[in-house]
């Protein structure tokens, strides 16, 4: 009986310290944040919830959330990777052309995918045993790459059908990558979103590799110390958001078959930076986690959608997603400053 009473005496002071874990996470803030949104729209605007747009919604965060999960892993290994657009558009653009020409999906897809991990490769590289800062690094490649991009296209558009010689199954099933519906419901962007997500949850919070990241992050000499080669591990990091970036360009292009060097992901990185950063995940490098990273992406997209849904100008919505930043950036720090 006595043993009983302890029990029931600890259970609530366990219950409370549970409760202020979960409401220190912030991943806590950030699904509350996102709550409050959903729940403003849904009386600012008549056609918030209706399923239809709901499913818009998470068509549209698609390929930001595809980019910001490799941004989750390069920004905990405690870099940044600013050349994401322009990969994002040379991958996708290159890919196109090669169907064009002719290839058949799968070799076209995979050279394309070749291109993003040679992109990450070389800003790992630099920003590694080159050791430049990787926000200079990756600034140069976002020039570099995007001058590549306006050199294998002439500055001209780029447009997949079969006028221009694609071979129609591979249109079909290209298209449908991009455009097509999960049981004619569930659009086949936020399907390899949500692939990519799972898979990469599991890596980070389950794999030697995602504890080498978070080591890496949180203390680049203490993990030397321990044996991880933390120059491998930031190039794999950076080789992941090459191919996050590039399949990402492939799925854009699969959707509107259509794009432009010069504007094609043009500013994008601000966007995936934003969403990663909302999510939870640290400048300094050491913290963040994939379900962060998804809340985040969603706070980007709801808000994008909602002040679509109430006619806000596109100028002011770029103001808003810039004042996000420089909020999230804030609270970061803000967060992470230890009393001396």
């Amino acid at each position: 009986m006595a043993d009983a009473v302890r029990t029931g005496a600890r259970a609530p002071a366990t219950d409370r310290l549970t409760l202020a874990r979960l409401l220190r996470a912030r991943e806590a803030g950030v699904f509350i944040a996102l709550l409050v949104l959903c729940l403003f729209l849904s009386f600012a605007t008549d056609g918030f919830l209706t399923s239809l747009n709901l499913l818009n919604v998470g068509r549209q965060i698609s390929l930001l959330g595809i980019m910001a999960v490799g941004m989750t892993f390069v920004l905990i290994a405690g870099e940044v990777d600013l050349s994401v657009g322009s990969t994002y558009a040379f991958s996708g653009l290159a890919t196109g052309m090669l169907i064009i020409a002719g290839w058949a999906l799968l070799p076209a897809i995979g050279v394309g995918l070749l291109t993003g991990v040679a992109i990450g490769l070389v800003n790992g590289v630099l920003s590694t045993y080159g050791r430049l800062p990787s926000l200079i690094a990756t600034l140069g490649m976002l020039s570099i790459v995007r001058g590549a991009a306006l050199i294998l296209t002439n500055g001209q558009p780029v447009t997949v059908n079969a006028r221009n010689g694609a071979l129609p199954e591979v249109l079909q099933t290209f298209g449908f990558m991009g455009q097509g519906y999960l049981f004619s419901i569930i659009p086949m962007q936020l399907v390899f979103f949500v692939i990519i997500a799972a898979l990469a949850w599991v890596v980070l919070s389950f794999s030697n590799f995602g504890f080498r990241v978070y080591a890496v992050g949180g203390s680049a000499k203490a993990a030397r110390v321990s044996g991880i080669s933390v120059n491998s591990v930031k190039i794999c990091a950076f080789v992941l958001m090459g191919v996050l970036a590039a399949f990402a360009g492939i799925l854009s292009l699969a959707f509107l078959p259509s794009g432009q060097a010069g504007r094609t992901g043009l500013g994008l990185e601000l966007d995936v930076i934003a969403a990663t950063i909302v999510g939870g995940a640290s400048l300094s490098g050491g913290e963040g986690t994939i379900l962060g990273t998804i809340l985040g992406v969603l706070i980007i997209g709801v808000m994008r959608n909602g002040l679509v849904l109430m006619g806000v100008s596109p100028f002011v919505q770029e103001l808003m997603i810039g004042l996000v930043i420089i909020i999230a950036v804030g609270i970061d720090k803000w967060s992470t400053r230890r009393p001396s």
